[in-house]
């Protein structure tokens, strides 16, 4: 197997240089990435009776690193070529056992096979191999953790009391499997070691078969666990929910009673807090809920490809998940879907307050714009006042001016009446002063326009 591998690693670096140009044409620089993207996270074989023992634990994209420093350590302890500096998947044999380690986006999966026959499951898992010193040093925190044991078409079929025995008294499921070739059994429960447990009897499964069935199974096991991650978090936010359409309910209702811009402007205010709180809580929850769908979506798959036959008298696998996994799922969908909905009727509510607030400041737009026509109108009746008392003064002083040069005539020795010229006087020039006045406003009004 190791030589296989080995051989593998070879031939890709033997390939590296054809990576440029193939008879003569350029190729995509992510064709072989791509290419190995469809044989990740594949188990070549199983051979059975074996055990297997499989670690999930969520650690941070950048902690990739450590682990391939902490698989080459367990490498070099026994002469193994270690996974490259890109490696995101790594298998090979470590002595008498298999590891399968990968590398996905937010976690990360330890798989250790030991191929030998047991008298009892789970008594001696495969990880009891693994040196104890470099299983504490792995980073991350543990999700999930499984035992597999399969025993091979020997083994005789073992009762309900034995499977009532080896999974500690716990409520067993199972089924047929791969189309009838195999029996798996479980009781989704963490026993006392820390590892959930899954027996598997072959009855006529090829290696390679049963390397997938393995996969699928820990798959349900690892995925149904990551899809989960959201529900403690959903269930906490349903309070907090409650309380929001109970705030938007009552902002709706005084959204009827307001008296003034100040309180228009108040609702909005308050509705524009409600509506970012609830974004703040869509913001922390979006992510997570659609990678939760995608799990759930992937265990739902993982359970078909099992291809279950009834065993009288056990619950099958999809029947376990349908029952208690899928209620969990409808709890994060019905957060989503309330936190959607509040969303959605906030903003229509602030939609109508801002169009009310828009109304009203357009109201006192015009109720401003009428005062100061008002304003203006009065300014221009107290300017024609004014106009008319400027005539009578500006005729006035006019009369004035008149009555002193009349004067000046007459001491001149011209015989002239004075009172009486000046008395014929005052019509005219208060025409002349009328008239110019006027003349003046209607340049100025001419203008102004």
């Amino acid at each position: 197997m190791n030589h296989e591998i080995l051989s593998s690693q070879s031939l890709t670096e033997a390939a590296a240089p054809l990576k440029n140009k193939l008879l003569g044409i350029a190729e995509h620089e992510q064709r072989f990435k791509l290419h190995k993207e469809l044989h990740a996270g594949s188990i070549e074989s199983v051979e059975v009776p074996a055990q297997v023992s499989h670690l999930v634990l969520l650690c941070d994209n950048d902690q990739a690193g450590i682990e391939r420093s902490l698989i080459a350590q367990l490498c070099e302890r026994y002469g193994v070529t270690p996974p490259t500096l890109q490696s995101n998947q790594f298998t090979t044999m470590l002595g008498a056992y298999r590891i399968n380690w990968e590398r996905h986006t937010e976690y990360s999966t330890y798989a250790f096979f030991y191929s030998a026959p047991f008298e009892t499951p789970f008594v001696e898992p495969a990880i009891n191999h693994v040196p104890k010193e470099w299983l504490a040093s792995l980073p991350g925190e543990i999700i999930a953790a499984t035992h597999v044991a399969l025993e091979n078409r020997e083994a005789p079929k073992r009762s309900l009391k034995e499977l009532s025995l080896l999974f500690a008294s716990n409520t067993v499921i199972g089924s047929e499997v791969a189309a009838g070739n195999a029996i798996a059994w479980t009781d989704n429960q963490i026993h006392a070691d820390g590892f959930g447990r899954i027996l598997i009897q072959d009855v006529s499964l090829r290696r390679r078969q049963a390397a997938r069935l393995v996969r699928r199974l820990l798959e349900i096991e690892t995925y149904r666990m990551l899809a989960m991650l959201p529900v403690p978090m959903m269930r906490g936010y349903i309070p907090d929910l409650a309380s929001f359409d109970q705030r938007l309910a009552a902002l709706t209702e005084k959204n009827i009673d307001l008296e003034s811009l100040g309180d228009e402007q108040q609702l909005l205010n308050d509705l524009t807090q409600l509506a970012a709180e609830i974004e703040r809580i869509s913001a922390k929850t979006s992510q997570r809920f659609n990678a939760s769908s995608m799990y759930y979506d992937i265990v739902k798959l993982r359970i078909a490809e099992l291809r279950e036959k009834r065993i009288q008298g056990l619950q099958m696998f999809h029947e376990f998940m349908e029952q208690r996994l899928s209620p969990a799922m409808g709890t994060c969908v019905l957060v989503n879907s309330k936190l959607e909905t509040l969303s959605t009727r906030v903003e229509r509510a602030s939609s109508l307050l801002r169009t009310r607030v828009e109304i009203s400041m357009e109201k006192q737009s015009r109720d401003l714009l009428s005062s100061m026509d008002k304003r203006a109108h009065m300014q221009l009746r107290l300017q024609e006042t004014v106009e008319g008392l400027s005539i009578v003064v500006l005729s006035y002083y006019l009369l004035g001016l008149v009555s002193y040069g009349l004067k000046a005539i007459k001491a001149a020795g011209i015989k002239l009446d004075t009172e009486l010229a000046t008395g014929i006087a005052i019509p005219l020039v208060v025409g002349a002063v009328f008239l110019l006045v006027r003349r003046l406003r209607h340049m100025v009004h001419k203008g102004g326009e």
